[in-house]
């Protein structure tokens, strides 16, 4: 069987997850480039990548193209890109807000795409990726890049007019959870833990908690239900949440996410 080809541009921390659990599926060759020599080197020292000098030797060599750059990045590359390309590539792309259309128009337009927003608990084998593919990409192609991204954690299949939805949940939401984990830790420490045993706690129950609802038995009004006993401890918390419509707070840090990945865009 002739092995798959896989040819990152960009190198950075996303790429490096999804090279890490992309080096271990079998008859899968894995080139790179990367305008930072260093970060090249580095890449090709902890996983076996190929190293390539330009953007158009990862085209030439690679059936399946993923584009790891910044969203600004994105046109210069296809630039680049685009005289190597053909209809036979597939296009996966990361950058946030940027179409398919728009990779398309500014490559080829036979070309094949999907979109995708994976996010940073990749690293530790728990990423959550958001797909969606454009319009010349087939079932085989979206297919393809669902098995590549399932190695760094769980996939949803969405429409792409979800994908700025998805930005802003899952692929910036590990800095929400940062963030709550952050201010319950510290709730700990002036409870009187200490800041790391507090953040254990804290950091173990978001996990524990996220795997209840995973398990797709209950949602999470109804787990939350089942800890809240009227006059404890749960009750006194909630209290708090609730009279500064944390609920709220957190819906609006969404949409104004969501907002953001639209006006990329324009």
């Amino acid at each position: 069987m002739t092995p798959l080809h896989i040819g990152f541009v960009g190198t950075g921390r996303i790429a490096r997850a999804l090279i890490g659990g992309l080096s271990q599926r079998e008859n899968t060759l894995i080139s790179g480039f990367d305008k930072e020599p260093a970060a090249l080197s580095a890449i090709s020292a902890d996983y076996p990548v190929q190293p390539c000098q330009s953007i158009e030797e990862v085209a030439r060599k690679a059936q399946v193209i993923i584009l790891a750059v910044k969203p600004y990045q994105i046109a210069e590359v296809l630039d680049k890109l685009k005289p190597s390309l053909n209809a036979d590539h597939l296009m996966i792309s990361v950058a946030a807000g940027i179409s398919s259309e728009f990779i398309r128009k500014n490559a080829k337009e036979e070309l094949k795409v999907i979109r995708v927003m994976p996010n940073t608990p990749a690293f530790v084998g728990e990423g959550m990726t958001a797909l969606c593919r454009g319009k010349m990409a087939t079932d085989t192609d979206l297919a393809l890049a669902s098995e590549l991204f399932s190695s760094i954690g769980k996939v949803l299949i969405l429409d792409e007019s979800q994908m700025d939805a998805a930005t802003a949940l899952s692929g910036s939401g590990p800095a929400y959870m940062f963030s709550i984990l952050d201010s319950l830790a510290e709730g700990g420490r002036l409870s009187g833990l200490s800041y790391d045993e507090a953040l254990l706690l804290a950091a173990q129950t978001m996990i524990g908690a996220a795997k209840m609802v995973l398990s797709g038995t209950k949602n999470p009004d109804e787990l939350k239900r089942e800890v809240t006993t009227p006059g404890g401890t749960t009750e006194a918390g909630l209290k708090v949440m609730d009279e500064h419509n944390i609920r709220q707070i957190l819906v609006e840090t969404v949409a104004a996410a969501a907002a953001r990945s639209r006006e990329l865009m324009k």
